[in-house]
């Protein structure tokens, strides 16, 4: 155990990893929104995320092994960052916390429209969807399904009717 960790717990690691206020929102964006670049990161995020944090965020996250970066080929000094598989198997997590956050909470149906399909389509459309991020980030064949299409539907559909 590394001496910064307070236990060997293992929920106690994950927080250590991913307990902070932006980690996962980076990587549910990432995630879901396939925003790989930081200027997307940071003009697209519906939290406000500030520069400074996301940087130190991509930094952190690329440095645990969450992220990886790579040059981006239309401008050599910006990059593209890509899921890693231990970010891919935080699908489920990111599932459950969604349908919590539905439950427990009072969230935005065009924001909590994906949560409802994930809760819904249970372990099946999430090994789906990260199949389909392995495709994504890994560079894995790609799935005759496309679970990212069907959420960006969906939310696109629960953005259209609220207009």
């Amino acid at each position: 155990m590394a001496q910064t960790e307070r236990s060997g717990c293992p929920i106690n690691l994950t927080l250590e990893e991913l307990g902070d206020r932006w980690s996962l929102i980076v990587i549910r964006d990432l995630m879901f929104g396939n925003r790989r670049t930081f200027g997307r990161l940071l003009a697209e995020s519906e939290e406000g995320i500030a520069s400074n944090i996301l940087a130190d965020r991509l930094r952190r996250l690329t440095n645990s092994g969450l992220l990886t970066r790579a040059p981006d080929p239309a401008h050599r000094q910006k990059g593209v960052y890509s899921l890693t598989e231990a970010a891919i198997q935080l699908v489920p997590l990111l599932a459950m916390m969604g349908a919590w956050g539905r439950r427990f909470k009072q969230p935005s149906r065009d924001l909590s429209v994906r949560a409802e399909l994930l809760e819904a389509g249970g372990p099946p459309l999430w090994e789906g969807f990260m199949a389909e991020l392995r495709h994504l980030h890994l560079g894995a064949e790609k799935p005759a399904r496309s679970v990212f299409a069907e959420l960006q539907a969906a939310y696109e559909a629960a953005v259209a009717a609220g207009a």
